[in-house]
């Protein structure tokens, strides 16, 4: 059983690529908590903390069709190390106006543009170059074991960032996360599996429009891609408003807000492992219309709970079913694709699937003054819930993949 769930470590670039990324993404989640609990004490403001997720994730919504185009045209490793530099760089002049006493929110909102801007073109590139470290077979796995790297990240980074923010400060946390970017540089300067891509004098604009229509032929595939944006348009303001419930409602410090994306991040790192465990199950529409529902109750039980105790369990049933059924979208999206459309159709998903968390919590941000927090997280629960209801009962594309 535990040979199968890690059948994706036996190659050993992907080896590489996952300690590198599970390195980074550590420090990165150590940013994200260390970064909205800044912003919220500098400013107390809601909108301030949908703002800053907005310009996080605008310009992947913006530009990842275009850094698709540039996946599939340009050795993805050097797409990847010029993002991860930007990103450190970010970082690192983040950690220097925080020590130095200066930081103000306009800084903490422009760096979160640059590095949405350098994650417009990695992103793209990393998910697809994953799929060539490893055979097809075992695609699905290093697809859920990535999903793992990235919740095991969730899990510990913020515990991490819990504990450094009561001791050190935010500087620590930030500092900490421009030293992770070292490991995927590190990764990607050692691994042997090379994408070379096929030269070509079509213009950007071609290129572009030949993925948007492969996405459009495949009528499935254009369900998934409405799935992924509905997931994350709807899911993503439950983490970026867990200070509100920490502060305000359960009037708490950050110990308890790096403990509660902590225990999201264990029941992400359980749905995944289900997922990985599972292999090349069939019916898996099915399977990530079911995890929708459940992430659905999940948010639902969130913005209703006033306890800290059962608000923790709830945001554990809603990391596993989320990232189940980001696994399994994920992994019919890329069985779906050949590699040479590969970088430009996972642009065109990357859009919806990234593109959701700006424009969801914007939204949220906008409705938060009117309705407030709970309720908003309520509705967003509901609908999520009768999304994947539609797509099992009206709309049965996905759920017969």
């Amino acid at each position: 059983m535990i040979a199968r769930v890690f059948k994706a470590f036996h190659y050993r670039d992907f080896r590489l690529m996952w300690i590198g990324a599970c390195t980074s993404s550590i420090g990165t989640w150590m940013q994200i908590v260390a970064q909205a609990w800044l912003i919220y004490r500098l400013s107390h403001s809601a909108f301030y903390l949908s703002l800053d997720a907005f310009l996080g994730g605008i310009p992947i919504f913006l530009f990842s069709l275009i850094g698709g185009v540039v996946a599939d045209r340009v050795e993805r490793h050097r797409i990847l190390l010029v993002s991860q530099y930007v990103q450190m760089a970010s970082a690192t002049l983040l950690t220097i106006l925080v020590f130095t006493g200066v930081v103000h929110v306009w800084h903490i909102l422009c760096l979160s543009f640059v590095s949405g801007l350098a994650q417009a073109f990695g992103g793209p590139a990393y998910q697809a170059l994953i799929p060539t470290l490893v055979t097809k077979e075992d695609m699905p796995n290093a697809i859920a074991l990535n999903s793992i790297q990235f919740n095991l990240a969730v899990t510990v980074g913020p515990a991490l960032a819990g504990q450094a923010l009561a001791r050190f400060g935010e500087k620590a946390c930030f500092g900490l996360n421009a030293l992770s970017f070292l490991a995927p540089i590190i990764s990607l300067s050692i691994i042997t599996t090379r994408f070379v891509p096929k030269k070509t004098t079509e213009s950007m604009l071609v290129s572009l429009k030949q993925g948007i229509q492969y996405v459009r032929k495949q009528g499935s595939m254009e369900a998934l891609v409405v799935l992924a944006f509905c997931m994350t348009a709807l899911s993503s303001p439950m983490r970026t408003y867990i200070p509100v419930f920490v502060k305000d409602i359960f009037h708490r410090g950050p110990e308890t807000y790096g403990n509660l994306l902590s225990l999201m991040g264990i029941g992400s790192i359980c749905g995944s492992l289900g997922i990985a465990g599972a292999g090349h199950v069939g019916k898996k529409g099915r399977v990530a219309l079911s995890a929708l529902i459940l992430l659905g109750t999940g948010i639902l039980g969130v913005s209703l709970s006033r306890h800290v105790p059962v608000t923790g369990a709830f945001l554990v049933l809603a990391g596993a079913s989320m990232m189940a059924a980001f696994a399994m979208v994920s992994s019919l999206v890329q069985l779906n694709t050949n590699d040479d459309m590969r970088g430009r159709v996972m642009s065109v998903y990357n859009v919806a699937f990234r593109g959701g968390m700006p424009m969801g919590n914007l939204l949220s941000g906008w409705l938060v003054p009117m309705l407030t927090v709970p309720v908003v997280l309520s509705i967003n629960g509901s609908l999520l819930a009768l999304v994947a209801i539609y797509f099992f009962v009206v709309q049965r594309r996905v759920a017969e993949l």
